[in-house]
């Protein structure tokens, strides 16, 4: 035992996550793959998620987490197993270009059809990352793919979590995939789910609800997610929003400057500690045992953290104007 590996005890205890925060059991191989509806079928390991759409002229896949890995590959088969259908990946959508979904796109060979937005060839041709091929297929603004009889919407509306991010309408199927802004029954995790563009990543779920869906695909955790897990979010956020605007104006930056003098780092790292420290607290008080981890300080207050710097720099306000 190091002196840096902390023993079971001496970790923090954290509330029980709420039931309706867990998904469906997973299989002895790690995963669980289940129909969305009809011939569109979503997998899991627990922690993240994909999907696959089963057609006559093969089957679509919609990202590929590597921490899925192979198990892609067998859900593919299972269902195509169960359904009489025929089991060939011919297609690939990349949400967006981040390894941790898109990851194992190489498992699936050269010969299929790779597809996503122009960002995220662009970045993947940057990355030169062996494991995700960059897309041939890239669009704009909007992409209809038609593969057997059937349709999928993929639409762009600005960066969000990533530069790239989209959204991926299965209007025939009464489902959305949006990946790393909602985690269903759980809170984001670091900053907003590692997002790069906070009033992207905020205002992105209001453009989710003008979608007609029913199912949800958050790219995360165990469970399909529905309506009423968006509201819980948004409402989530807008605490979070409201708690940072009371913060900002409640709490004078004086005697952090006053008290560190020549090291202004210091007295910014006091000011800033203390708001954010000040707009989380409610907020992790009032969703703990209403979203799993909601009271994992790191998680809600780093979060905090980015929405009052965008605030601050995306918004403008808070700013001390000097007299």
């Amino acid at each position: 035992m190091t002196a840096s590996s902390p023993r079971a005890n001496d970790l923090p205890d954290y509330a029980p996550v709420p039931e309706a925060a867990f998904g469906p059991a997973l299989n002895e191989q790690g995963y669980f793959v289940g129909r969305v509806e009809r011939n569109l079928f979503w997998v899991t390991d627990g922690t993240y998620q994909s999907a696959f759409l089963a057609t006559v002229d093969g089957v679509v896949l919609f990202d590929a987490p590597p921490t899925i890995g192979h198990n892609l590959r067998r859900a593919v088969d299972e269902v195509a197993a169960t359904e009489g259908i025929g089991n060939t990946v011919t297609h690939l959508v990349y949400s967006h270009h981040h390894a941790d979904h898109a990851g194992a796109a190489n498992l699936f060979g050269d010969d299929i059809v790779r597809i996503g937005h122009v960002e995220s060839r662009r970045l993947l041709l940057r990355d030169n990352d062996a494991t995700r091929p960059a897309p041939e297929v890239t669009f704009e603004d909007s992409y209809t793919l038609e593969v057997g009889g059937e349709r999928v919407e993929l639409a762009y509306h600005g960066p969000n979590h990533s530069p790239d991010n989209i959204y991926i309408h299965f209007p025939d199927h009464d489902t959305l995939m949006l990946i790393d802004v909602v985690n269903s029954g759980w809170v984001p995790i670091y900053n907003l789910n590692l997002s790069e563009d906070v009033p992207g990543y905020i205002g992105a779920p209001d453009r989710a609800m003008d979608y007609p869906w029913s199912h949800f695909i958050g790219g995360h955790l165990g469970r399909l997610g529905t309506r009423d897990d968006l509201v819980l979010h948004q409402q989530y956020i807008a605490d979070i929003v409201d708690s940072s605007y009371a913060a900002l104006a409640s709490i004078d930056p004086t005697p952090y400057f006053i008290k560190y003098g020549a090291n202004v780092w210091a007295g910014v790292g006091g000011y800033l500690d203390a708001v954010t420290a000040e707009a989380a607290a409610p907020v992790i008080a009032k969703y703990t045992g209403v979203l799993g981890a909601a009271d994992v300080p790191a998680f809600t207050t780093s979060t905090t953290f980015s929405i009052l710097q965008s605030i601050r720099l995306d918004l403008g306000t808070g700013s001390q104007v000097h007299p």
